[in-house]
């Protein structure tokens, strides 16, 4: 007669599942989920904020769904340069004031801080016009000018011309203090300061309204990388 197995007293009975120790399963999902929160905020207070990119108005310097890296030491424009790529609060400018609840806030502001959803009132942009700058579309040739000087916008990632110009309408800025120009790269798909042209504010987005300035790409890995800003001026990047 063959002897009984003895009985593993740690085996679940049953169908009933539990983890090691006896801790039921979602005990040990709730400590998987807060050792990686905290995981998370720690990688986040040594690397600073991580933004989603919602849509392809930046393309081709980012994609849809790219998690970028911002600066915060430019927050409110401190040390802004033309060409430089910015996340800003578009509240009152591109986006219209809206009425939200805390609530609504507060989950907003948690997915954006994990980079895992995109803030309604916060764009992704270039910066093109500082105080103190004109900026018009577009010469002869169509490129835009800046303070009398054509640029050339290399991150457009196209040929520019007379046919395929910089921007396909015809328009002009004078930026007075605390105010900046926007523009996406896709000048064809992106809601920018053209967008505002003849509203309150005519366009022009107040640089205390950024939030940083995009200097990396954080996610995918394939796509991690600087973001350099236009050097069509010789600025920063």
């Amino acid at each position: 007669m063959r002897a009984q197995e003895p009985r593993d007293r740690n085996r679940s009975r049953g169908s009933r599942a539990s983890g090691e120790a006896g801790r039921p399963w979602w005990a040990l999902v709730l400590l998987t989920l807060a050792g990686a929160v905290v995981a998370a905020a720690l990688l986040r207070a040594f690397s600073g904020p991580v933004y989603l990119v919602p849509s392809g108005s930046m393309e081709p310097a980012l994609l849809p769904g790219d998690r970028v890296h911002v600066d915060t030491a430019a927050a409110a424009g401190a040390g802004l340069e033309h060409g430089d790529v910015v996340v800003f609060d578009g509240a009152g400018s591109l986006a219209p004031y809206r009425s939200r609840t805390a609530l609504d806030r507060g989950l907003e502001d948690v997915a954006a801080f994990w980079g895992v959803g995109a803030a309604q009132d916060v764009y992704v942009k270039r910066v093109l016009a500082l105080p103190g700058d004109t900026l018009s579309c577009c010469t002869a040739d169509g490129r835009l000018e800046r303070n009398g000087a054509p640029l050339d916008e290399s991150y457009l990632g196209r040929t520019v011309d007379a046919a395929a110009p910089a921007s396909r309408s015809t328009w002009a800025f004078e930026v007075p203090e605390g105010r900046m120009v926007v523009l996406g790269d896709d000048r064809d798909v992106s809601r920018d300061s053209r967008a505002l042209l003849g509203a309150p504010g005519g366009g022009l987005i107040p640089v205390e309204k950024v939030i940083g300035r995009v200097d990396s790409v954080a996610w995918p890995l394939d796509r991690r990388g600087d973001v350099p800003a236009g050097a069509e001026d010789g600025s920063r990047g």
